[in-house]
C-alpha cells in the first residue's frame, strides 16, 4: 500500500518528516549505508595502516620490489589506485541501485507537490 506523503496542514505542503520515515526512503538509506560504511572502514584502516607503517617501520617501506622501486612507493601508489577503484565501484553501484530508487521517490514527491 502506498504511503501518503501529503501534509494535512493548510496549504497542503509535503510532509518531509513522514517522507523520511517512509519504508522506501529508509530502504534507500539502508542500502547506501550497507555499501558505504564497510568501504569507509576498509579505506581508513588501509590509509592509516600505510601512514603508521611509513612512520614507524621505514625499513619495511624501504624493501626493494623492482630496481629502485621500493615497497613504500608501491603502497603509496596503491593508495591512489584504491581511491579511484572505490570511487568507480560506488558510482556503478549508485547508478544501478540508488539512482533508480531515488528517481522513483523524487517523482512521487513531485507528484504530491503538484496535487
Amino acid at each position: 500500500m502506498k504511503e501518503s506523503l501529503k501534509d494535512t496542514r493548510p496549504g497542503g505542503s509535503i510532509d518531509y518528516v513522514a517522507f523520511e520515515t517512509s519504508a522506501r526512503f529508509v530502504n534507500l538509506q539502508r542500502r547506501r549505508r550497507r555499501f558505504v560504511i564497510p568501504l569507509v572502514v576498509f579505506f581508513l584502516v588501509w590509509y592509516f595502516g600505510f601512514v603508521i607503517v611509513a612512520a614507524y617501520l621505514p625499513d619495511v617501506m624501504a624493501q626493494p620490489v623492482w630496481g629502485s622501486v621500493n615497497l613504500g612507493l608501491v603502497l603509496g601508489l596503491g593508495q591512489f589506485v584504491t581511491t579511484f577503484a572505490i570511487t568507480i565501484w560506488y558510482v556503478g553501484f549508485s547508478n544501478r541501485t540508488l539512482d533508480p530508487l531515488g528517481a522513483e521517490l523524487r517523482a512521487e514527491l513531485e507528484q504530491e507537490a503538484r496535487a
